[in-house]
């Protein structure tokens, strides 16, 4: 996991999102990763989650179901209403542009205009639903490093995902990998972290009222708390 430093200023985080997809079975829960390209500036290499940047198309667009109150409550504490739910769309734009894979169900309103980033998104017939995705971790990217996010991180039950895996190019080696696999692979070190807590995440239901787990880089060292 040997990820560079930067020497200059700290760079300001930019708002990101990931959503990690589990799917069950008997023998194993299944989490959906990928590996990002070698010509990334930004962890190389890694296996990840599908996620990327919050884009200004996420802040407006149309949904099939909106943010579950608690949710919405969870995303609060860090962010206003309309950027927790920008949050949540960029994880579903981000999951579909990087797999293929749709969150969503049928557009309510096929009759109005789409962003034009979420254009092949509701081309399929869907649009974002928002009410199935949980929040369950915060990570910001240390002041050190050369490109920060604030990272929030989302949790879906695949079984509300449409769709086969293709992906754009972004993530390689896309497949479903039982957790005790993933943890050996090449993993950024909060995608370590966050998988060590898989189980505890996606039992929880989504309406629940819980704290929410904030990795961040405070004075000198690594804390893991909660917001």
């Amino acid at each position: 996991m040997n990820e560079s430093v930067f020497k200059g200023p700290a760079v300001r985080p930019r708002d990101a999102a990931t959503l990690i997809l589990y799917r069950k079975s008997r023998e194993a829960v299944e989490i959906l990763m990928g590996e990002r390209h070698g010509g990334h500036s930004f962890m190389p290499n890694r296996y990840v989650f599908p996620g990327g940047r919050v884009d200004v198309s996420d802040w407006r667009v149309r949904a099939a179901g909106e943010l579950r109150p608690a949710v919405a409550r969870r995303l609060a504490v860090a962010a206003t209403p309309t950027r927790a739910r920008a949050l949540a769309a960029a994880a579903i734009r981000e999951t579909f542009e990087e797999t293929g894979l749709v969150v969503g169900r049928s557009d309510p309103r096929p009759h109005l205009a789409v962003p034009e980033n979420w254009r092949a998104f509701f081309s399929m017939g869907y649009a974002p639903a928002l009410d199935v995705l949980d929040y369950a971790v915060r990570a910001v990217t240390p002041p050190y490093r050369p490109k920060r996010f604030n990272a929030r991180f989302f949790v879906a039950d695949a079984g509300h995902a449409e769709g086969t895996l293709k992906g754009s190019g972004e993530l390689l080696d896309l497949r479903w990998i039982p957790v005790a696999d993933a943890l050996k692979l090449e993993l950024p070190s909060i995608t370590a972290v966050v998988l060590q807590q898989i189980a505890t995440l996606i039992d929880r239901r989504p309406g629940e009222d819980r704290p929410v787990k904030l990795y961040r880089y405070l004075r000198g060292k690594h804390t893991y708390g909660e917001e």
